[in-house]
């Protein structure tokens, strides 16, 4: 009647088993690290400078523990474990002098950082600690309000000025095209006129939403864009702005930055780890901008070193194409760029399309109309660094309409690095800072103590209760609870989740949920007994009835968990993810470990008499 099958043994040991090994990350601590990382938008962070950083710490006698590379994306740097601060200053003096032999300009970050000491066989499995929430580990938090509207103003520009090119290249006469609000307008004198605008102006835009009006000799063309499209420009713009602000945030050196839209027009920026909060903000507030310059066709290509700079040109030495002289002159600068998208060319070979807003495709079309065949380069400017050519293309024809395609780039990879630096090199939208606080690293780990002993705490109270009031059964119901938190803190460590202070909160109700439901079992087993049935029947019906009571309560907190998570943000989603999770791991263990350590201890024992659940009240006498 108690006896499980062998297989549901088995099932429980494994998921102790694998909650007890990615636990167990989380008791190693951490030792002092070097974090380093790009300082500039064009430098990648590979295994190549894992291996120069191993060089540069093998030149200089300095121990390192481990060198690894970690993060993808944006977010790769290289880290150095180190035995003590000692070593690490060393190390940290060493490894800026040699990878960056200009310190005014710096082409990596060397920041102090800890790093975690999981052994690499775990760290090979994806066995990682939790991350840890500012209010656990200090730092800095922002948050950001974009201005959708300003983005969505590019967007407008970029089809007005589309339209008026289209409308010149077809030679379609208008009677002037201006912009109102959100949508551009164009007058015509004729009604046939206006028709072939409408015809031109569909086959160059699919986004869009014509209208006629006016009357007579007033007739205009209302061009506005689509709901959809409307919404993809605004979303565009924050999208964009998380992009520059997560490049921007590796100049930190921060290990794990949260860096995420909330709601339609809000980024919060963490930066656990950070307590200089000018820098931090001088860094997310940098400024970033492009240029389009052509190059001086007065140089023999070769000789740019060897050659005297012409009084108008200036020699770029740094990036792709280089050493290049270039005109001082600025045919176009970044802000004209409304939109940069990885695609491919005519021949199916990896290229950049570039949309221009405003006066973009006027500029473009006059710098290049006459220099077919020369060359033409894109320069990003950082602040407190040097100038870098991105592209140095020849001109292949008159470049007009709304913007124009950049060949050449070898490879997807390139063409994608070259998109995201267009759109991220400065800031889509305006940005404002609406909220900021700082957390300092003590009350950080003066919250961490006392979160550990807010559980250790009641996990200990609850164990002496449950096991004076239900005995046997209360110790089957704590070895229930701790299986519990070993497979919640293994799950959020799987999931590589960032515990904050509502995560420990939420930690602790879930373990007052896990014991309610062993408390509810543990009743009904002892009414059982009460109406007369023998310890075998009992158990078997008590886990059986009591099932139902726990299922409903659980689903019914459940929704409210996962509305939480839906419409939460912030810290309150935090609390959610681990609400959530802390009910499906009680709902196992309370029900399923502990029927399984129940069976095992009692459901061998054939002629059972009694068994240890308190003192079970029956009207007139009592038993046990």
């Amino acid at each position: 009647m108690n006896r499980y099958p062998v297989w549901k043994y088995i099932l429980i040991a494994f998921a102790v088993l694998i909650g007890a090994l990615y636990t167990a990350p989380n008791y190693f601590g951490e030792s002092p690290a070097l974090q380093v990382t790009s300082g500039k938008s064009t430098v990648k962070v590979t295994s190549e400078l894992s291996a120069r950083v191993a060089d540069v710490l093998k030149q200089g006698n300095i121990p390192a523990v481990s060198i690894n590379l970690d993060g993808t994306g944006s977010h790769t740097s290289v880290r150095a474990r180190f035995t003590d601060t000692d070593v690490q200053f060393k190390a940290k003096l060493a490894l800026e002098k040699a990878l960056n032999p200009d310190p005014a300009d710096p082409a990596y970050i060397v920041t102090n950082n800890l790093t975690a000491n999981t052994p690499e066989w775990m760290t090979s499995i994806l066995a990682k600690p939790m991350y840890l929430g500012l209010d656990l580990r200090g730092g800095v938090h922002f948050l950001m309000q974009v201005d959708v509207q300003a983005a969505l103003e590019k967007r407008v520009l970029g089809i007005q000025t589309a339209v008026r090119s289209a409308l010149r290249d077809k030679s379609v006469r208008h009677a002037g095209i201006e912009r109102k609000g959100n949508v551009v307008e164009v007058r015509f004198r004729d009604e046939a006129t206006r028709q072939l605008a409408r015809k031109v102006v569909n086959d160059l835009m699919q986004d869009v939403i014509l209208t006629d009006g006016g009357a007579g000799e007033d007739l205009s063309l209302a061009i506005a864009l689509k709901p959809a499209a409307l919404k993809d420009a605004m979303d565009n713009g924050v999208k964009q702005n998380i992009a520059t602000l997560s490049k921007r945030v590796n100049e930190l050196g921060v290990s794990e930055p949260i860096i995420q839209q909330q709601g339609p027009d809000r980024i919060v920026v963490q930066l656990p780890g950070v307590q200089d909060v000018a820098r931090a903000k001088a860094i997310i507030g940098r400024t970033a901008t492009l240029e389009i310059r052509m190059v001086d066709d007065s140089i023999t290509p070769g000789t740019e070193l060897q050659a005297a700079v012409p009084f108008n040109s200036e020699l770029f030495t740094v990036g792709k194409g280089v050493p290049v002289i270039l005109y001082k002159d600025i045919v176009l600068t970044g802000d004209y760029i409304s939109r940069a998208t990885a695609t491919f060319d005519q021949n199916q070979q990896p290229a950049v399309s570039i949309d221009l807003n405003g006066d973009g495709g006027r500029k473009i079309r006059e710098a290049t109309r006459d220099r077919v065949g020369k060359r033409m380069a894109i320069v990003l400017y950082e602040q407190k660094g040097k100038p870098e050519v991105l592209s140095v293309a020849t001109i292949q024809s008159e470049l007009g309409g709304s913007g124009f395609q950049i060949t050449g780039m070898g490879n997807m990879e390139n063409s994608t690095e070259l998109a995201l630096l267009l759109r991220s090199g400065a800031l889509y939208a305006p940005m404002t800072v609406i909220e900021e606080r700082t957390v300092g690293p003590a009350l950080g780990a003066e919250n961490i103590k006392k979160g550990q002993l807010s559980m250790v705490y009641g996990f200990a109270a609850i164990a002496v209760f449950m096991m004076i009031y239900y005995m046997m059964f209360g110790f089957f119901s704590v070895l229930a609870l701790g299986v519990n938190l070993l497979l919640l803190i293994a799950l959020l460590s799987m999931m590589q989740a960032t515990l904050t202070l509502p995560g420990i909160a939420a930690i602790a109700l879930a373990l007052g949920m896990a014991i309610d439901a062993n408390v509810l079992i543990n009743e009904r087993i002892r009414e059982e007994l009460r109406s007369g049935a023998t310890p075998q029947a009992a158990i078997a019906a008590g886990f059986d009835r009591a099932w139902a009571t726990i299922l409903d309560s659980n689903v019914t907190t459940l929704i409210v968990g996962l509305a939480l998570l839906v419409f939460g943000s912030g810290a309150v989603r935090g609390f959610a993810v681990v609400h959530c999770l802390g009910i499906l791991t009680s709902m196992f263990s309370a029900v399923f470990v502990s029927r399984g350590v129940v069976n095992l201890w009692y459901g061998r024992k054939k002629k059972l008499q009694s068994i240890a659940i308190g003192t079970v009240w029956v009207p007139g006498t009592s038993s046990k």
